[in-house]
């Protein structure tokens, strides 16, 4: 596995990758909103297949660069991506925030891809939203900048086990970044008045839609929404939160593993 920073573009990336240590198509994955790939570094070990991610610019260790004002302005940095490290085709992956670029890349770069995975995430704008207190939370990046808030709010943002082990809050928050203001704010702006509602029953890639029961950010329901009006989507959900990706990490793997190798 490497990790390293290079120039993609116009823009300075740091990057994750696997490409030496497996054989196969590789997974593309686009991250939540303000994270660095400190958080996807224990799946990204974990799975038995090529693994492609980066920080967004303005998050965890790529210096802040204007995008765009759009999701299609950060599915085309993923496009940028692959063609610099001379790829034609990936399977693509989203995790919440990131789900939205996914669906993105999907929909205009599908000549690029094979199978897409969406977990933790919705269609934008137009979903079954959680609650007040949990927007507001999760608007500010203050999450990634003091460690005492966001002990104090990850059970009631990330439910799941995080309502029942304050550990999880200390360990998770010793891996995060605080991202850039700027390149937070570019994030949230670039969802913002975004939705894939209107067009997600024309995607044609075969999907796996992942969510966690419990998760506040993204209710279940849009999870079920999703796989419903996508023509070949599967839904799986665990028993967890917003980030059951990590503390249901084995059960993660084996899913993503099954849909996209077996």
């Amino acid at each position: 596995m490497q990790i390293y920073s290079d120039h993609v573009g116009r823009f300075d990336l740091r990057i994750i990758h696997s490409l030496d240590d497996h054989e196969g198509t590789p997974l593309l994955i686009f991250n939540g909103i303000g994270a660095s790939i400190e958080l996807l570094e224990p799946v990204v070990r974990e799975l038995q297949m090529p693994v492609i991610a980066f920080d967004m610019p303005g998050t965890g260790g790529s210096p802040l660069t204007f995008v765009g004002f759009g999701m299609s302005d950060y599915a085309w940095l993923g496009v940028n991506l692959i063609d610099k490290l001379g790829i034609d085709t990936v399977n693509v992956m989203g995790v919440s925030w990131g789900g939205g670029v996914a669906q993105h890349f999907a929909r205009h770069h599908e000549h690029r891809m094979g199978k897409l995975i969406l977990a933790a995430t919705s269609t934008g704008q137009l979903m079954v939203p959680p609650s007040l207190e949990v927007l507001m939370h999760m608007a500010s990046p203050l999450r990634y900048m003091s460690s005492s808030y966001f002990k104090r709010i990850a059970p009631t943002i990330y439910g799941g086990d995080f309502r029942s082990d304050a550990r999880l809050a200390s360990s998770h928050s010793a891996k995060m970044t605080p991202p850039n203001p700027f390149g937070y704010i570019q994030q949230l702006s670039a969802m913002s008045g975004w939705t894939s509602a209107f067009w997600i029953h024309q995607l044609q890639q075969e999907t796996l839609v992942m969510a966690g029961e419990d998760d506040p950010i993204i209710p279940l329901v849009n999870a079920k929404i999703m796989a419903d009006r996508i023509p070949n989507a599967t839904l799986e959900s665990f028993d967890c939160g917003h980030l059951f990706m990590l503390t249901r990490k084995q059960e993660t793997v084996e899913s993503i593993e099954r849909f996209l190798v077996h």
